[in-house]
């Protein structure tokens, strides 16, 4: 694993990493002693905002889960330009191939904030797949939720339009948030390179909405909606 700083095993370590298990849909199903049981085998790791939580290529050996802040998984092109793969939140985990057969990293993983994360290593997540089959089914319906939503936004950029894809983002946003004001997780740049076009587009559609009435933009990352059926529609 790449640089990083531990925390020390402390009783508020302990505490951190037990609200990082229980938050995780893979573990949650688990009764207090088996997590418990589950908090002794991982550790509490910090990352500063910039930092390059392992390199493509680097070999996989371990699960990384998110307990605060965010990370951006992400490959480089040949001539370098960064394709965004997905953001992860607290509760979200990367890692998870190596679980199966030793691996490399085939992208990047870098800190968007400070976050701080529990980390378990290879050997001691194969034992609890043992012991807690319930884990491997609930590995495999992420896996499955993580396809369906790659080949959601490939079928995206192969058929619609930049403005269409946009406008779908910000939807699909509102209606996970269950809000008409929306925080965008990544920066622009980033979106450009989520949804498949440039950042200077990315800041021109977004105008072009604010003057057709559909959006406000409250600042750079916050927008508010104001005409769902007009986006929709788009």
């Amino acid at each position: 694993m790449s640089e990083n700083k531990h925390c020390s095993h402390g009783e508020g370590t302990v505490e951190m990493q037990k609200m990082c298990i229980s938050i995780v849909p893979i573990f949650n199903h688990l009764d207090p002693s088996e997590m418990n049981e589950i908090v002794k085998h991982t550790n509490s790791v910090i990352h500063p905002r910039g930092h390059t939580i392992y390199h493509e290529g680097d070999t996989s050996d371990g699960l990384y889960i998110v307990h605060k802040g965010h990370v951006k998984i992400y490959r480089l092109s040949e001539n370098g330009k960064e394709q965004l793969v997905r953001i992860l939140g607290p509760g979200d985990f990367t890692g998870e191939l190596s679980l199966f057969n030793e691996t490399v990293h085939d992208a990047y993983a870098e800190a968007m904030e400070n976050v701080e994360l529990c980390v378990m290593g290879r050997d001691s997540f194969q034992t609890f797949l043992m012991k807690y089959p319930a884990i491997s089914l609930k590995v495999l319906g992420e896996f499955s939720s993580r396809l369906a939503k790659s080949e959601k936004q490939a079928a995206r950029i192969a058929m619609e339009t930049t403005d269409t894809r946009i406008a779908m983002y910000l939807a699909d946003l509102s209606e996970e948030r269950n809000s008409s004001l929306i925080k965008l997780p990544m920066t622009r740049k980033d979106l450009a390179s989520h949804i498949g076009t440039a950042p200077e587009t990315i800041s021109r559609k977004l105008a072009e909405f604010e003057d057709a009435g559909w959006i406000r933009q409250v600042s750079q990352r916050e927008i508010e909606i104001l005409d769902m059926d007009a986006l929709l529609l788009v």
